[in-house]
């Protein structure tokens, strides 16, 4: 029976004539694992293909492969559509090719499409890098795109939340299938002529608990649904059973062809599995109705027989075509335990999936292998090391890259060879920046070049140049900077090694003020032509972070935008993370402290985050706790100074310095003012940083204490240093930002006084407000609001602007994604709000909330 899901089959009937009507979109079906997804699919395909010629369906499924196959689901579809898409695929995958012809596939106009993508909840990253491409192009085709997955198993961390996050909401449309009611589970229960009793409340509703326990021939509830699947199969021959063992191995489903091979004649057993209810088939592939139950049938095997079948599954695979299934081959042999061949072949899978972009999934395959390579010999250690350290440091996971590399760097020493030692040092350089440990960085580098000049040109040896290059000009040693920088270029375009030569001119555009975007941009650019992942976030950065500091917000928005989405497809999350945190320092400027907060804290929330990758984040929300006068501001500023202070660097310490030297302006600590500005207004003018310059002197100024104004700053800190308020407040305006503005306002008369009030108030910036109140009071203004203004009054808990926005809505009815729409906010931001809001409100629940946010809005 097909209970309680009609309203959602004409959902998915509704999208599919919008995108008939040439409006394309994409639905996201969730629920719990065995709630039902696969059936509702399976429903409207087989409805669409008995009852409408005109629309072919393409299904693709992910697999929980211990690492997922790269472009899983796509390679499905390859094998169900001739041509060039199917072409395509085959040998070496070029990513971008692929998406394009499957992305031709969807916009043929007849026979329409209904892609069916199951299970991304499991998929590589890849594949979720493929559903972004195309859910942002969907509307412009005639097909219908469905995701499935499991949102209990998608918590904030996992890659596809992130995904789901930056979904286009005009593409879009989300289906959330909930459990069965007490009346469904009671009519299903009498149509097996059994009583109800407490199975809504055992089950909960969910439709395979439900289904599986009514499928024994027991006299009561079983009591686990483990029993009840294997129960299920009590009755089958031993030719269906053994098919059964078979399948239960294969995450997923498992090819006709290769069940073929692993089993005698197996038609007649698998229809005797789907007429039991266990099995599900298709004309290619052969899976169990429930992924739940092929997990009870896989843990039932006794570990040598289940060693034995995954011993057989990797023979019947190779034997086959081997090439293109690397990752279930490791998966196999690694639950066989297979050491000689999770070895042969992990590294492969390893360089297969960094290569289309999945990170983590490359890391976990150099894993596999590395749990078997204690014996392997030194070097092939070593050489698993140095992969597994690469894609780990791409994933943030930098204190396990470093112990890694310590320990492939012992064993290349022991073995002699000099060239993977001396890279191995230049890399560790790498390392130990990403951790605030300079001088180590500086030290390894050095012994980098030590070891590998000897040897003659080299790759290993044009990047270390270009590493030295860098870490003189993150210093700002610009100066010894060039004879680095101009080695590692020269030697680059000797060898023709692109890598280098993208490496070296990142650095050398920041030695070219003139030239510095344009080479950036090459740079970008050529390091993705050429695969150069880590490379094409380097530039990236660059661009980012010197767009911010120049105040060009803009330019830094949209590099934003592309980088992040960039990083977070290929799992670089070290840049990815990284630049979340400059996000959080332009969204501070920029006057939005509460995205600012949301980014920053997304950052701050992952223990392992190295020095680098927290300061900008930490810097950003001191900022922001301090302008609202919040008492954590001084623990943040305090780590945020620690961290920047071991780096050594002017870019890392003069954000800190001037948070610091604002918060103790806003309490009214002008000494205190002087001192945190000090700590790097020197190094700002050894380095002759303009920009940096700027900001400080501003600060020393306001606590009297700067004598001598710089020369040839850009505006607006020249006009304000000079004492032009009303020219520095314009510029700022223009800019966009709202905070700098109402500070150049309190310099000037009444009025520009009376509106930095009215902006700071709106900004939620309490303290500064106060001292300009206080400002207005000394010049004898009376009638000025003591305190909350009215609308604070009806708002005691202190909620921001912005949460009060994300409250009002709530109250409506509204979902978060909802809100989001609505405010031009993420999701995951909007999360963020209704958390914090929750919290400061002392409500338990969102109608607690909705509930108080009606009663503050009756008294506003």
């Amino acid at each position: 029976m097909f209970l309680e899901r009609d309203a959602f089959l004409t959902e998915l009937d509704v999208a599919l004539a919008g995108a008939a009507g040439g409006r394309g979109c994409a639905v996201l079906v969730s629920g719990e694992a065995g709630i039902g997804k696969t059936t509702l699919l399976e429903h409207f395909a087989d409805r669409l293909q008995t009852a409408d010629g005109r629309t072919r369906v393409l299904w693709g499924a992910c697999d929980a492969l211990f690492t997922p196959r790269p472009l899983g689901p796509l390679l499905d579809m390859a094998r169900q559509t001739p041509g060039v898409l199917r072409e395509v695929t085959r040998g070496t995958v070029d990513r971008e090719r692929v998406f394009l012809s499957l992305l031709d596939e969807l916009s043929r106009p007849s026979p329409r499409t209904l892609a069916i993508f199951e299970d991304v909840h499991w998929a590589d990253e890849a594949t979720l890098d493929l559903l972004k491409f195309l859910v942002r192009r969907i509307d412009k085709t005639q097909s219908l795109l469905v995701l499935s997955f499991r949102d209990d198993e998608v918590d904030a961390a996992h890659p596809l939340r992130r995904v789901l996050g930056e979904l286009p909401a005009r593409s879009a449309r989300r289906l959330k299938l909930p459990p069965l009611s007490e009346n469904a589970v009671a009519r299903l229960a009498t149509a097996a002529g059994r009583r109800a009793e407490d199975l809504h409340s055992i089950t909960g509703g969910n439709p395979f608990y439900v289904t599986e326990v009514l499928g024994t021939d027991g006299g009561g509830i079983p009591a686990s649904v483990r029993d009840a699947v294997l129960a299920r199969a009590a009755r089958l021959t031993p030719a269906a059973t053994v098919v059964l063992h078979v399948v239960s191995i294969v995450p997923g489903r498992i090819e006709r062809w290769l069940l073929d091979r692993m089993v005698d004649e197996p038609a007649r057993a698998v229809q005797e599995g789907v007429d039991a209810g266990i099995l599900r088939a298709t004309r290619d592939a052969v899976g169990f109705r429930h992924e739940l139950a092929r997990r009870v049938w896989e843990d039932s095997l006794e570990p040598a027989y289940a060693a034995e079948l995954h011993r057989r599954m990797i023979q019947a695979i190779e034997s086959h075509d081997g090439a293109t299934m690397l990752p279930r081959l490791v998966h196999h042999a690694d639950r066989a335990g297979d050491a000689d061949t999770v070895l042969r072949l992990a590294p492969a899978a390893g360089r297969e999936a960094a290569s289309l972009g999945a990170h983590r999934e490359a890391a976990a395959h150099f894993e596999s292998a590395l749990r078997y390579a204690d014996r392997s010999p030194p070097a092939e250690r070593a050489a698993l090391l140095d992969a597994w350290s690469y894609e780990v440091h791409l994933n943030g996971r930098i204190a396990d890259a470093v112990r890694a590399r310590e320990e492939a760097l012992t064993l290349w020493r022991a073995v002699g060879d000099r060239r993977r030692e001396g890279d191995g040092f230049r890399c560790l350089s790498r390392l130990a920046w990403f951790e605030g440990r300079r001088a180590d960085a500086a030290q390894s580098a050095e012994q980098a070049i030590v070891l590998l000049e000897p040897l003659g040109p080299s790759h290993e040896l044009a990047m270390a140049y270009s590493t030295r290059a860098q870490l003189h000009i993150l210093a700002e040693e610009r100066k010894l900077a060039p004879q680095w920088g101009d080695r590692a270029v020269a030697m680059a375009e000797a060898l023709g090694d692109p890598e280098a030569l993208v490496h070296a001119l990142t650095n050398a555009a920041c030695l070219e003020p003139g030239s510095f975007r344009e080479t950036q941009v090459r740079a970008v650019r050529l390091a993705q032509q050429h695969g150069l992942h880590e490379h094409a976030m380097r530039a990236f950065t660059w661009l980012i972070c010197d767009s911010i500091v120049d105040l060009d917000y803009a330019a830094a928005e949209g590099f934003l935008a592309e980088a992040i989405e960039y990083a977070d497809a290929r799992d670089i999350d070290s840049f990815a993370f990284y630049l979340r945190g400059w996000r959080a320092r332009l969204h501070s400027e920029l006057g939005r402290l509460d995205e600012a907060e949301a980014d920053a804290t997304d950052v701050l929330r992952r223990d392992d985050a190295p020095t680098v990758v927290r300061l900008p984040s930490l810097a950003a929300l001191g900022t922001v706790y301090a302008r609202r006068g919040d008492r954590r501001a001084p623990a943040v500023l305090d780590e945020a100074l620690e961290r920047a202070v071991s780096t050594g660097e002017l870019q890392r310490i003069a954000p800190v310095a001037t948070a610091r030297a604002e918060a103790a302006w806003l309490r009214g600590d002008l000494e205190g003012v002087r001192v945190e500005a000090m700590r790097a207004y020197s190094m700002a003018m050894d380095a002759g940083s303009r920009w940096d310059i700027g900001r400080i002197a501003l600060w020393l100024r306001r606590a009297g204490a700067l004598g001598e104004v710089p020369a040839d700053l850009p505006d607006p800190f020249a006009s304000e240093l000079a004492g032009h308020w009303r020219e520095a407040a314009e510029a700022w305006e223009r800019i966009g930002c709202p905070y700098e503005q109402a500070l150049a306002l309190s310099e000037g008369d009444e009025e520009a006084q009376r509106t930095a009030l009215q902006i700071l108030e709106g900004l939620g910036a309490a303290p500064a407000a106060a001292i300009v109140r206080r400002q207005l009071q000394s010049r004898g203004v009376r009638g000025l609001a003591r305190g909350p203004r009215r609308s604070t009054r009806a708002n005691p808990a202190g909620l921001t602007n912005r949460q009060m926005e994300v409250l009002e809505l709530l109250a409506e009815g509204l979902s978060n994604r909802e809100i989001g729409k609505r405010l031009f906010l993420s999701t995951r931001t909007v999360d963020h709000h209704v958390s914090a809001l929750l919290q400061k409100l002392g409500a338990g629940s969102r109608a607690r909330a909705a509930a108080l946010a009606r009663d503050m809005i009756a008294r506003a």
